[in-house]
């Protein structure tokens, strides 16, 4: 499943131990049928074969850079082992906790029309929700700085998966997980990534709509952005075809993790699954296009300390529901995410006009393996170089 940071021991087959993660328009953008182009992209495919070629890389790696109409893909690897079948930009995964972009652009979509504000409180809008959670704002639910315990780390959830990975959770009571337990801090007062705080956003956009957040995101995200490859399914199948994400042990052999978990246990906290193509249209719009208004855009782009999970390229920036990317080349905005058998970034431009996203097929953190999380962030700040100035990873400056 893709339920952020959280790591546990799960059964592999062959009695061997995988540590899996439980995290994780309108012509807003560039046309979705954009034809890709690969032409001039070796020093950049080069990269990613760096990546793949590690002992305890990923098996494959696909990258998509969007500059206006100019759809470049860039690959290296395979989409299923004992094949030789490429990773291709219509193949789905899991949008792990990427995932949590798309709930901030259904909740700052409601801020725009006016049925959500920034200032409302979990008292207001959830009020069945603990009382000593009631002061909580929507803001600090899309800035991580709520003091919400994370459900995914309660120890009753967690033996729920290590019993059945499968298990099929009542999304909407993820968080009854946690309901006996006080904020961790003061609202307000630090960050701290939590995926409860997603699944709080997602209901309260559910109690002021009366509508599934799997409708809202239809309605406020697939349709305007013609997005035709993104879902939020219960279950633990993938639609076919799709990149199939591994657990990678040097010494022990390559498992297939693409469906070991359902998605019902992350829900808007990290269940998502997309397509690279669909992935890098959503970016582009939400992180500077017209998907959302200018006024609700200054809010989004107001930062504190804190990075995304797994960080991203450069110095890492908290935002509403996004994450500011300060690299050599120039700042992009974005969010990362990470869970058993993938790890994605997804950035655009201020603009909204180029986008930008790397998608591996193995797990990739601080806590997993910081060595090869280190030489994924230089690799993806050379493609955010490539996206701003056209340069590969050997220009001037690198």
């Amino acid at each position: 499943m893709s339920l952020s940071h959280r790591r546990l021991p799960l059964p592999r087959r062959g009695g061997h131990v995988i540590v899996a993660l439980l995290t994780a328009s309108l012509a807003l953008a560039g046309p979705a049928g954009a034809a890709p182009r690969t032409d001039g992209d070796g020093a950049l495919r080069a990269r990613l074969r760096e990546l793949v070629e590690r002992p305890d890389g990923p098996p494959g790696a696909i990258a998509v850079l969007r500059d206006g109409d100019r759809v470049r893909v860039v690959q290296a690897g395979v989409a299923e082992l004992g094949t030789n079948r490429p990773p291709r930009a219509t193949d789905h995964m899991r949008l792990a906790s990427a995932a949590k972009a798309f709930s901030g652009a259904v909740a700052l979509r409601l801020v725009d029309c006016g049925m959500l504000s920034l200032d409302d409180t979990l008292a207001k809008r959830l009020p069945t929700l603990p009382d000593a959670w009631g002061s909580v704002t929507l803001r600090q639910l899309l800035n991580h700085t709520s003091g919400l315990p994370d459900y995914s780390a309660a120890p009753d959830f967690v033996d729920v998966i290590r019993a059945d990975p499968h298990h099929v959770f009542d999304s909407r009571h993820l968080l009854d997980f946690v309901a006996d337990e006080d904020l961790e801090f003061a609202p307000g007062s630090r960050f701290q990534y939590s995926n409860s705080d997603n699944i709080a956003v997602a209901l309260m956009a559910e109690a002021v709509t009366g509508q599934r957040y799997e409708d809202l995101l239809a309605s406020k995200v697939y349709r305007p952005l013609g997005l035709t490859g993104t879902s939020l399914p219960a279950g633990y199948r993938l639609p076919e075809p799709y990149l199939h994400g591994y657990d990678v042990e040097p010494g022990a052999p390559t498992e297939d993790v693409s469906t070991l978990f359902g998605a019902s246990g992350s829900w808007a906290s990290g269940g998502l699954v997309s397509t690279p193509a669909d992935f890098n249209t959503f970016m582009a719009a939400y992180a500077g296009g017209t998907l959302i208004s200018d006024a609700t855009r200054r809010q989004q782009r107001t930062f504190v300390d804190g990075a995304s999970e797994p960080a991203g390229p450069g110095t890492n920036k908290a935002g509403l529901a996004i994450f500011k990317y300060t690299t050599r080349c120039g700042v992009v905005y974005g969010h990362t995410g990470n869970t058993a058998g993938y790890t994605q970034l997804g950035v655009g431009t201020p603009d909204g006009r180029r986008s930008l996203t790397v998608s591996v097929t193995s797990q990739v953190n601080q806590g997993s393996n910081p060595d090869l999380l280190a030489h994924l962030r230089a690799v993806e700040e050379d493609f955010v170089c490539a996206l701003l100035k056209g340069q590969g990873p050997h220009s001037p400056g690198h």
